[in-house]
């Protein structure tokens, strides 16, 4: 029988499409049936137009539903893909601009800090909506690949909340690996050009990689190549590289105090922790402004809002361009296609997920959403034991599992005592704001995306009665330290190319890294 993919949220411009492609590049799965399911209608049309030309041009009998019924998308399903960005980009303005009124200055706001804990006040009901709606008409097997952000905090609520055998994937371990092996091949070859007599290429495939911890927050705790443990050798590396060591200071300072290389981006992890972003004054010194990824304030706000706006400008001019093949070298790295393509033929693929704990990380809460290695074929997922991780990096894991303990319980009670506990105990927030400061910004929050907060309906007449009682502490008129004006479509026609390439890209942090790395090659 074919295999059922429904894509919650499918109107993801370039995730959906390259999801699609990935799993028909596999032989076997040529036959799939594609249900993408989207609220808005708009944008559902464009990605299925695009998405049933890609399937006609490479000739495959893959078929494809299309519909904003959530039900009829999810019926039958053997795996169910979340792509979902709950409030779309109004919310997401509002988790970085309300914020920024009390001092807080994020980059991304989508994982950690007041960001991403408002990111999972608003996607939580709607997981168990999604979960729902799985165990009533789904497969009885079904999987839930959960890619939305914030992940630990939506597989945490899928598990053991909704009830469903659920993975959380995300890209940033091997967007990890990938520059931890620039950083080898730098320094296997130093002194040597490309091209020359004994430079060695090196690709990630040669260096080898444990990493564990939790989303956005796991940590390189072995590499290894030629046979050799590479993990005390990174810092000199990076701190050596022509560009990481310009755009990377905030990682490179966590691996100096801490000993390892940590996920994400300097951006995402700046937000992540108390020590770069407090000082307005001082945060210039830790990011860098070639690129969002490296610590721009609102930076992923600005390029998705970019890349929304040229996609619905630039779409006539996407269904004139030639399809992308679907064969083995076009297919991505994303994990969904490989998790699908083991369990239906039998063959390994070894990979970082999400999924709880249950003793994996010794030294990490049983119950807690961990990312780390493991094996799926025929008989399912298998999850080999990592051990205590090192202390120093257990902690600052564990201080960021308390904040998505009581974000999730207070997402899914409405309980707001526990929605700003959480806010009170997130590292930058804190470091940032006064109780006082806390508790007024959440509740303006909640006032503002009351629209997405059905959970909360009942709080919300408390909420507004205690904001209209206060004094202002919301008082920074600021658009941040580090923040970069939105473009407007005229502006991106002077190079479209890449304003196309930006609304395509499914991993914009990859693509971000590796547009980086390519400049600081070519100046060299």
């Amino acid at each position: 029988m074919p295999v059922k993919i429904a894509v919650i949220g499918a109107g993801s411009i370039g995730f959906t499409r390259g999801i699609m492609r990935d799993i028909l590049c596999v032989p076997e799965l040529s036959d799939s049936i594609f249900a993408f399911h989207d609220i808005s209608t708009r944008n559902l049309d464009m990605i299925t137009q695009l998405a049933a030309r890609d399937i006609r041009s490479n000739k495959v009998p893959a078929k494809l539903i299309s519909t904003t019924s959530r039900r009829k998308a999810l019926d039958g399903a053997d795996f169910v893909l979340n792509t979902t960005r709950i409030g779309g980009l109004d919310a997401f303005k509002m988790d970085v601009d309300i914020p920024l009124k009390y001092g807080v200055d994020q980059c991304v706001g989508d994982t950690l800090c007041i960001g991403g804990i408002m990111y999972g006040q608003r996607n939580v009901p709607q997981i168990m909506a999604f979960c729902r709606d799985i165990k009533a008409v789904a497969s009885p097997s079904c999987l839930f690949l959960n890619y939305a952000n914030p992940n630990a905090m939506n597989t945490w609520a899928a598990i053991h909340y909704g009830g469903v055998q659920t993975l959380g994937l995300c890209h940033g371990v091997q967007g990890g690996h990938w520059q931890i092996t620039e950083v080898i091949k730098l320094l296997v070859n130093e002194n040597k050009k490309p091209g020359s007599k004994g430079y060695k290429e090196i690709s990630p495939r040669d260096v080898d990689i444990i990493c564990a911890g939790i989303n956005h927050q796991t940590w390189y705790i072995q590499v290894r190549y030629n046979g050799e443990d590479w993990t005390r050798s990174l810092l000199e590396g990076f701190e050596k590289h022509p560009e990481f060591s310009k755009t990377e200071k905030v990682r490179i300072d966590i691996m100096k105090r801490f000993g390892y290389y940590t996920t994400e981006s300097n951006g995402h992890v700046s937000e992540y922790v108390a020590w770069y972003r407090k000082r307005p004054a001082e945060l210039q010194q830790w990011i860098d402004l070639s690129c969002w990824i490296n610590g721009e304030t609102g930076g992923y706000l600005r390029v998705c809002t970019e890349g929304r706006n040229w996609f619905e400008t630039d779409f006539p001019n996407w269904m004139k361009a030639k399809s992308p093949k679907f064969d083995a070298a076009s297919r991505g790295h994303e994990h969904a296609s490989y998790i699908i393509e083991a369990l239906k033929t039998g063959r390994t693929y070894r990979g970082h997920f999400n999924l709880v704990n249950n003793g994996c990380i010794t030294n990490l809460p049983n119950d807690c959403i961990v990312e780390v290695p493991a094996y799926v074929d025929r008989n399912g997922i298998s999850v080999p034991k990592v051990g205590d991780l090192p202390a120093g990096c257990a902690a600052i894991c564990n201080a960021s599992i308390s904040v998505q303990r009581l974000a999730v319980q207070a997402a899914i009670d409405g309980d707001v005592n526990l929605l700003k506990q959480s806010a009170l105990m997130d590292p930058l927030t804190a470091a940032v704001c006064t109780p006082p400061e806390i508790s007024q910004m959440v509740d303006e929050m909640l006032i503002a995306q009351a629209r997405w907060l059905p959970q909360y309906a009942k709080a919300l007449p408390a909420a507004k009665k205690r904001f209209a009682a206060e004094p202002r502490l919301g008082t920074h008129v600021t658009e941040g330290a580090a923040r970069i004006r939105t473009r407007s479509v005229d502006e991106m026609k002077q190079n479209a190319a890449e304003a196309r390439k930006n609304a395509a890209a499914s991993d914009k942090a990859m693509d971000a890294r590796k547009k980086a790395a390519a400049k600081a090659a070519a100046k060299k």
